[in-house]
């Protein structure tokens, strides 16, 4: 059934066929049906007008020769009655013919010999009482359909009419003609049995149709799937065949149309973005040379800036500064221009990863404090082994720590690690300003600020958490955020334990569970 249910869903044709069918079948039945019902109706229509004229020709001429035989003798009318009964009925009447049966009426003082009798032994029980007494009560010409019962419990339906006879020297007698409706009910059998045949057939062939002609449609369609699943593979070579004339042509050649619009924009973009990665690439290399050279410049001036003026050794500073800045610029843009050109390779190693996230906090102590704020590592152990580029890593914790403690607004930044055999989750939580919700989808944005009015202190490039994310997912794992404005921010970085894994957990909860509404 699971099965059935699927194709269901993924097959327009069976939909469509199926549908076909159902629908076609029950217009056919109630067809049948009333063509069964009105057929049977017009037999035993015929049947019953052709039983009824045959009955009133036989009981008028039979009235006529008991009229001549009115001077005969008993003997005389008892053979005259049975010349009747045989001339009536024929042999095999219990398959076709007819039967007869005559009555005696229900006379005060009977008269004369009782020449009630009934052919080939058919039980006068057969008659329905109700059915006589109408015979009796009117005195004209009545039918009913009965079950003729012949001696050895054979049992036959047929029509029964009936009229009142006169018999000399006897008195009034109903006189009934039974006509089987044996062959009738074979005939109705037979057209019921043909209707059926005649249904299923007309089913199968309106779903041979229906098959055939949403074969015609679904192929084209089926054909423009198969090229579009490969065109987004990357194949942008792909295209329909197209022969023929008719609105699946005009389908195709639009697809067609598309697919070379498509190609056309995605081969321009390329040549874009590898132009842009390019003079990205070159203008970064091209620069360090100057830029080695003007950091040697900048130490030379630095290290004599005690005998300048105090603005000339300000400026000093800040050259030195802004030197240091642009390097890390430079770092960070040719980091972007491999990941954008998906250049950029893992070069995983086996390594202790609470040394290593102790060493960036180590680093980062001076400065936290000089921010009036400290970060707080407690782990369980000291020695986690995972196998991960450690490079990437690192600079994904950083990145994280330098974040924190530019928007720590002088309160403790929490680092929390849980691990288990297959992953390890790394949060950094800070209590400063926070993040609003609008900002959150664009925090791992290039060169976005969540506040440009803020000034940094040490003046980060923009890039960092954007270079974060990518590194995680380098990994096959994930960086998230979350922030509320004057609640902190809490980012979680989560890893495989193995490069290349992919992650099947979330270890540590994104809502911190310090926050409270």
């Amino acid at each position: 059934m699971g099965t059935l249910s699927n194709r269901l869903r993924t097959s327009l044709a069976l939909r469509v066929l199926i549908s076909t069918i159902v629908l076609s079948s029950g217009v056919i039945w109630l067809s049948g049906s009333i063509l069964d019902s009105r057929v049977s109706a017009g037999v035993k229509q015929v049947n019953l007008d052709s039983a009824i004229n045959e009955a009133r020709s036989t009981i008028v001429s039979a009235r006529y020769r008991f009229i001549l035989a009115k001077s005969s003798s008993a003997e005389d009318i008892d053979t005259l009655i049975t010349e009747i009964v045989s001339s009536t009925t024929t042999i095999g009447a219990r398959a076709s013919g007819r039967e007869l049966v005559l009555l005696r009426g229900q006379l005060v003082n009977p008269v004369g010999k009782d020449f009630s009798t009934a052919s080939n032994l058919v039980d006068p029980a057969s008659l329905p009482e109700e059915f006589r007494q109408t015979v009796r009560r009117t005195g004209e010409l009545n039918w009913s359909y009965i079950t003729i019962k012949y001696a050895g419990s054979l049992k036959v339906p047929a029509i029964a009419v009936g009229d009142m006879v006169s018999i000399p020297k006897s008195g009034r007698y109903e006189m009934y003609l039974l006509f089987p409706l044996t062959n009738q009910n074979k005939t109705l059998t037979l057209i019921s049995r043909s209707i059926i045949i005649v249904d299923i057939a007309l089913v199968f062939l309106i779903g041979l149709i229906t098959w055939l002609v949403t074969r015609q449609v679904v192929r084209p369609v089926r054909e423009a799937a198969r090229v579009a699943e490969r065109f987004t593979s990357g194949d942008l070579n792909q295209r329909m065949q197209v022969n023929r004339r008719d609105e699946i042509a005009t389908l195709g050649n639009s697809f067609n149309e598309m697919a070379d619009s498509i190609q056309r924009q995605i081969t321009r973009l390329e040549n874009l973005s590898r132009v842009q990665q390019r003079f990205v690439s070159d203008v970064s290399h091209e620069l360090r040379t100057p830029l080695t050279t003007l950091r040697m410049a900048s130490e030379v001036i630095y290290s004599s800036r005690d005998g300048f003026d105090p603005q000339v050794a300000r400026s000093a500073e800040l050259l030195v500064g802004n030197i240091e800045r642009f390097e890390r610029l430079l770092e960070d843009l040719l980091e972007v221009s491999r990941f954008d050109a998906e250049v950029a390779v893992l070069e995983p190693v086996d390594f202790n990863l609470i040394a290593l996230i102790n060493k960036c906090i180590e680093d980062l102590e001076l400065v936290a404090k000089e921010n009036g704020t400290q970060i707080v590592f407690k782990p369980y152990s000291q020695e986690l082994l995972i196998t991960a580029d450690a490079r990437r890593v690192e600079r994904i914790l950083r990145n994280l720590l330098n974040n924190a403690v530019d928007h720590a607004d002088s309160k403790p930044i929490d680092v929390y690690l849980e691990y288990n055999e297959n992953d390890v989750a790394i949060a950094v939580r800070d209590h400063g300003v926070g993040i609003d919700q609008n900002s959150l989808l664009r925090v791992f944005d290039r060169f976005w600020r969540a506040d440009p009015s803020r000034s940094r202190v040490r003046g980060g490039t923009g890039l960092g958490l954007s270079i974060a994310l990518e590194d995680a997912r380098l990994h096959n794992g994930e960086l998230e955020v979350w922030g509320r404005p004057g609640h902190g921010a809490h980012f979680v970085v989560t890893l495989p334990r193995v490069a290349g894994n992919h992650i099947e957990s979330r270890l540590i909860r994104l809502e911190p569970k310090d926050f409270k509404i």
